[in-house]
């Protein structure tokens, strides 16, 4: 069968144009039960963040990777009230990595500002990170905290550009507070005591270029980077695998002499 007449939007245009930041999110919370039991809450918190503490206009995009249906309600609900722009759902977990393929192909924005589902927002999160990007040279990624773990990997480019430029004033030290420490190791399980006697071992380097000033690290569950150069760094196969290869993002950054650094 065929259809009769005009299709009516043919005339018509969209008022939508895309904003400059598209905040994107990868959801995946399989079940309420064990080491989920609370994500929903979680998941909720995280996008309460985003949407009170990022200044509009922006673009809110998920990408639902497999989710329970309790919590794919949830994001559809938000779809329907128009928080949540652009919402991909997934039947299956297709792995971390191949939801990054998806979603940064698909956000519109020419700044993607990334968060795993179990960020909390600050106000003025987004503007401290713009800051850094759009003050630094060659910048990759920007991350809202300093981790320690892996603090010291895949930054030589970053190191480089300290070395290289005269406007930049480097120090380096015990220089994250001690206090973010503690918080961080609360929040993924690890033993607060333990964890801040070892940030006394770790030599942390943080660089002041123009006035701003940026920790030499960045984290890869949560980031602002410019579209064209996040889509550079994904890897070109499809591994399948759901986990542990986000340090190849990392790598590449470094590799593709672009700047890792963490907000201050």
């Amino acid at each position: 069968m065929v259809r009769i007449g005009v299709n009516p939007a043919r005339d018509q245009k969209s008022e939508y144009r895309p904003a400059p930041v598209t905040v994107a999110c990868v959801v995946h919370i399989p079940a309420l039960v064990g080491y989920h039991t609370h994500r929903l809450d979680i998941l909720k918190l995280c996008l309460a963040s985003i949407l009170q503490h990022t200044p509009r206009p922006f673009d809110l995009m998920v990408l639902d990777n497999g989710s329970c249906a309790e919590v794919g309600e949830y994001l559809k609900a938000l779809h329907a009230q128009g928080l949540i722009k652009f919402l991909i759902s997934v039947d299956e977990n297709i792995g971390k990595m191949g939801a990054f393929q998806i979603l940064f192909r698909a956000a519109p924005g020419e700044i993607i500002a990334y968060s795993d589902d179990d960020v909390f927002h600050y106000p003025g999160w987004l503007e401290g990170h713009l800051e850094i990007l759009n003050t630094y040279p060659n910048v990759g990624l920007v991350s809202g905290f300093p981790a320690l773990a892996g603090i010291d990997h895949r930054v030589t480019s970053t190191l480089a550009f300290a070395q290289e430029s005269p406007e930049v004033f480097e120090e380096e030290g015990n220089l994250v507070p001690e206090a973010w420490q503690r918080e961080f190791a609360l929040s993924t399980g690890r033993d607060p005591e333990a964890w801040v006697a070892r940030s006394q071992e770790v030599r942390q380097k943080r660089l002041t270029y123009r006035g701003v000033k940026a920790y030499v690290t960045a984290a890869h569950y949560q980031f602002v980077t410019r579209k064209e150069i996040i889509l550079e760094a994904l890897p070109e196969e499809w591994t399948g695998k759901l986990m542990r290869e986000m340090w190849l993002i990392d790598e590449t950054i470094d590799r593709l002499g672009y700047l890792r650094l963490s907000t201050a």
